[in-house]
């Protein structure tokens, strides 16, 4: 199995009404939620971790997922008030406004022994859950009982007006990133994260810290991967028409999980002695699936009968 842990949420993402009116159209959304739903979807016994009220928005979430085939035994359900979210696209990027007080999400608590990790090949961590200090607490302590027998993913999917102390933000997701074997961020995280240090420099410290495999997502321009034994792989981008890059990230991580887990590279000693083709045809697979994601409103990743590949 895999899991990923994190937000669950509401996206209610820009359309247009009868008279051309500019509108919102409500959907199932959360970085991590969209990584479980991905990677179920393409055929791997997936579980989701994280908090899911019970409200209106809250069954919509849970029969989003269950409809996906996602495991729900690990959530943990509660009457706090689901996450909202408000997406705007402004120069071909998804821009949020989140309303996150004192939600289901927030009040998510790692139930220990809930899980039985010696099933589960990898967790994946990440997004809006991390930036509170519960949510980062609970966070760690699922992932200091997991990383015995599981591989670590994290992508901090970053949202900037989250975040009250940069600083403090910027520490955490450090020793998050120290924890990980797998790192995949974008672009424009990496740019609010490290600013104008060069990738290669960065992905060079992060395989010397113990990191396996560093990703970074360009849009447009692909991808591009750092390994200590592959090297430095990139992939193109599909050619594409874009209705929307909502979901594409977490499309693209959900496919290279996937894409590793069907190569049988997933577990952290495998992961680790890769092969540079394996890597690019991972990379490439991952690269198709948010290219497909992208094509269609919302975060929408695609099923297995969708996509065809040669892992």
């Amino acid at each position: 199995m895999l899991i990923a842990c994190g937000d669950a949420l509401i996206d209610f993402v820009p359309t247009r009404n009868g008279e051309g009116r500019e509108a919102v159209m409500p959907a199932v959304g959360g970085s991590c939620l969209n990584v479980a739903i991905g990677m179920a979807r393409l055929g791997v016994p997936t579980g989701f971790v994280g908090g899911i009220s019970t409200d209106l928005f809250g069954s919509m979430i849970a029969d989003h997922a269950a409809a996906s085939h996602v495991e729900l035994s690990f959530v943990t359900r509660s009457d706090h008030q689901t996450t909202l979210a408000f997406v705007r696209i402004v120069a071909g990027e998804s821009h949020y406004a989140f309303y996150d007080a004192g939600t289901a999400t927030r009040n998510w608590s790692y139930r220990r022994g809930s899980i039985p990790f010696d099933k589960v090949e990898a967790i994946h961590v990440g997004s809006t859950t991390l930036v509170n200090d519960q949510g980062a607490a609970e966070t760690k302590a699922l992932i200091a009982d997991a990383r015995a027998s599981s591989t670590i993913s994290f992508d901090p999917n970053c949202r900037p007006n989250l975040v009250k102390d940069k600083p403090a933000y910027l520490a955490r997701m450090a020793g998050f990133a120290a924890s990980a074997d797998l790192i995949k961020m974008s672009d424009v995280d990496f740019a609010y994260l490290f600013g104008d240090e060069p990738y290669q420099q960065r992905a060079s410290a992060l395989l010397g810290q113990g990191t396996s495999l560093v990703v970074i997502t360009r849009g447009n321009d692909g991808a591009v991967a750092w390994h200590a034994g592959a090297g430095q792989i990139e992939v193109a981008a599909p050619k594409i028409e874009v209705a929307d890059t909502i979901g594409a990230g977490d499309s693209f991580q959900a496919a290279l999980l996937f894409a590793l887990h069907k190569q049988g590279r997933i577990a952290r000693q495998t992961l680790k002695d890769i092969s540079a083709d394996e890597l690019r045809r991972a990379l490439s697979f991952a690269a198709n699936c948010a290219g497909l994601t992208c094509t269609r409103p919302g975060a929408d990743p695609p099923w297995n009968f969708e996509v065809s590949w040669s892992l």
